[in-house]
């Protein structure tokens, strides 16, 4: 099996609005499948649960941002029925019973950071990623698998460090991975993005 680690944030790695309790913590989520329970099962169902509630085209896919379904603007105008938005959050939350994943979490509290390391400042999103990156690959080297990573995108600037960052942990390893170990594990020297 080859397994995904589907990677998207919560929160900026801005430091200095981080006195800010809106602002204070970054969170990086991933969830782990195998490719193949994606292709067969994962794509099918969000796609049927899409194309069920909202008007979802493959040249123009709905795609499920909270703050837009929070918020109930468009292409989820249709939640502002509460019959609707009901019906929706009880197939979803079955959908979300049903998959089978596993789900990796890592939350920096960027105030702590800003007054612990006066000198030695890490960005947040890339310590998060470099210490996502250690979870997985030790989630896949304790049953010998293999897997990637995708992020979702943050702009062109952002990616092309985010990818930068990633090579480096490639090249050099972390404080507890060397790189040798990496390639027994992880499939891609070039993150994925998109």
């Amino acid at each position: 099996m080859k397994y995904r680690i589907y990677i998207d944030e919560v929160g900026n790695n801005d430091v200095v609005s981080s006195a800010d309790p809106n602002r204070r913590f970054l969170c990086l989520t991933g969830v782990v499948f195998d490719l193949d329970y994606v292709k067969t099962t994962l794509t099918p169902d969000i796609e049927a649960l899409k194309g069920k509630y909202f008007e979802s085209h493959p040249d123009e896919p709905v795609v499920f941002h909270r703050k837009e379904m929070v918020n109930k603007k468009y292409p989820f105008k249709q939640l502002n029925d509460p019959g609707i938005e009901a019906s929706f959050n009880q197939d979803y939350l079955d959908l979300l019973r049903k998959w089978q994943f596993r789900t990796i979490t890592v939350l920096i509290d960027k105030l702590e950071h800003q007054r612990r390391y006066e000198t030695w400042r890490y960005d947040p999103y890339h310590y998060c990623m470099a210490i996502m990156f250690e979870r997985y690959h030790l989630r896949l080297k304790e049953p010998g698998q293999s897997g990637d990573m995708m992020f979702e995108s943050r702009g062109g600037k952002e990616d092309m460090r985010l990818k930068d960052s990633y090579r480096k942990i490639f090249a050099s390893g972390t404080d507890w991975i060397q790189p040798s170990d990496i390639d027994e594990t992880i499939t891609s020297k070039e993150l994925k993005i998109r």
